[in-house]
């Protein structure tokens, strides 16, 4: 597989991660407890008790993996392509692929990446939710120390597998997900590109957050769901399967459960996935 593609993806994923993550930590606690009445409120008690790095807690893991993940995302797309258009990247702008194939493609890349990312958000998600300041005197301790006792706690309370607990919601919800997210940028760029000629960064800008914005409105239900299962663990409580925990959640919440962490997720998405896709489509053709 091209290198440039793997490169590209994991940059471009990484300032993403930077820019986007305070905004994944309100997300996740919305979503996980139920302390906080709203946006503003989960950010003002996040500040208060834990100061301005409560917002980056559990980034340091994702940061680490990111070269793995969003590379393979990124690389398994575009190989994806090009093994239905036969094309360079390059040549794709000259002759884009259909539709069809970039929502194929896609969903391979989301299928395939969930794989790879499920222990490294599992561990995210379990920092995320510890809202025990970092340095607290006389306090109690936090129950994760960092990324590496996280890991090595749930490996040895919860087995092997309990790395992986989530994953089939995340793998549910990232392979469709993702072929919208790839048809919905490409869709954009064409409509304001002319034929022959590469997007221009607005165009990509506008594009990625577009894309970004379409693929978390279809993912939060399934988002909602696989951070309660990661969690589950931790709460010693077990979940069936991704429909026991639906239906457990609609039952003691309601179907509003569903689209918690939406708005943020909206608000996180365009600036993030903007980034991510200019960055990339920079390196691809800085690269190239």
């Amino acid at each position: 597989m091209p290198a440039e593609e793997f490169v590209a993806g994991w940059i471009s994923g990484a300032l993403g991660l930077v820019l986007g993550h305070p905004f994944d930590t309100v997300k996740v606690r919305l979503q996980t407890q139920t302390a906080y009445r709203g946006i503003v409120d989960c950010i003002i008690k996040t500040y208060r008790h834990e100061s301005v790095l409560g917002f980056f807690k559990g980034m340091s893991f994702p940061i680490a993996s990111i070269a793995v993940v969003n590379s393979v995302l990124f690389g398994v797309y575009s190989n994806t392509l090009l093994l239905f258009t036969a094309t360079s990247h390059h040549e794709r702008r000259a002759q884009p692929p259909s539709y069809t194939h970039v929502f194929i493609a896609g969903c391979t890349a989301g299928f395939v990446q969930a794989y790879f990312l499920a222990p490294f958000d599992l561990i995210k998600v379990r920092l995320q939710n510890q809202t025990e300041p970092r340095v607290q005197r006389g306090g109690p301790l936090p129950r994760y120390r960092g990324p590496m006792h996280c890991a090595t706690s749930i490996f040895r309370e919860e087995g092997p597998l309990g790395l992986f607990r989530g994953a089939w919601a995340l793998t549910l919800r990232d392979t469709p997900t993702l072929g919208i997210y790839f048809v919905t940028y490409e869709w954009f760029c064409r409509q304001y590109t002319r034929d022959g000629q590469n997007p221009s960064s607005a165009t990509v800008l506008v594009a990625g957050g577009l894309a970004g914005i379409t693929s978390w409105v279809t993912a939060t239900p399934l988002d909602v769901i696989k951070s309660r299962m990661q969690m589950a663990g931790l709460e010693q409580r077990a979940y069936r399967g991704v429909l026991d925990c639906a239906l457990s959640s609609v039952r003691q919440e309601g179907p509003s459960v569903f689209f918690r962490g939406l708005i943020i997720n909206s608000a996180r998405a365009f600036p993030v996935n903007a980034v991510t896709f200019l960055s990339y489509e920079y390196l691809l053709h800085a690269l190239g």
